[in-house]
């Protein structure tokens, strides 16, 4: 089986959102960003 690594750029500060959170942190349909994005990863394996 192949092995595969994944480097998740995940930063800002979400100024231009006009938010205090971070960015990768905001929800889209119920889920951080941040989260959306590793499923994904680790579903494509």
């Amino acid at each position: 089986m192949d092995s595969y690594k994944a480097v998740v750029l995940a930063a800002g500060k979400g100024t231009r959102m006009n938010s205090d959170i971070p960015k990768v942190l905001h929800k889209i349909c119920g889920s951080e960003m941040l989260n959306i994005l590793l499923d994904t990863t680790f579903t494509a394996g």
